[in-house]
């Protein structure tokens, strides 16, 4: 990877158009985690007014591959689980914050919390973990 990481990270998701889509920015990236998030804007929301699970999802498979990708190089998700633990709701943004737990030459199990922003105020809405695997 070269010397700015974090700017190479960013040049990565900017090559997603759906991160792009969806206004993501990378926050933090460096050796074994990086954070995520998303400002939350009417058109992400479902019926009951709350953020889309999918969005929640996207923010998780992202994070997690980019901390995984942040040990082992150009990577992309083998699996991941999420828990949605409350309704992501009345936020001005998203923040998903992944690291890893443990990596090898070609593999990396992540964990992900996302949580509601409103300001600096976080609360947890969600949890995953998945399997990062370098690409080939």
């Amino acid at each position: 990877m070269p010397a700015d990481v974090l700017m190479w990270a960013r040049e990565m998701l900017g090559r997603q158009p759906f991160s792009a889509m969806l206004n993501a920015q990378l926050d933090a990236f460096s050796p074994g985690s990086a954070e995520l998030s998303v400002p939350v804007v009417p058109g992400l929301l479902q019926q009951h007014g709350f953020v889309h699970g999918g969005v929640l999802s996207y923010l998780a498979d992202n994070a997690l591959t980019f901390a995984g990708g942040s040990v082992l190089g150009d990577s992309v998700t083998s699996e991941f689980k999420i828990n949605y633990l409350r309704p992501a709701k009345d936020a001005d943004r998203l923040l998903a914050v992944a690291t890893v737990v443990g990596s090898g030459k070609t593999q990396a199990v992540c964990r992900c919390d996302i949580f509601v922003m409103r300001g600096e105020e976080r609360t947890l809405c969600a949890a995953a973990q998945g399997t990062i695997r370098k690409a080939a």
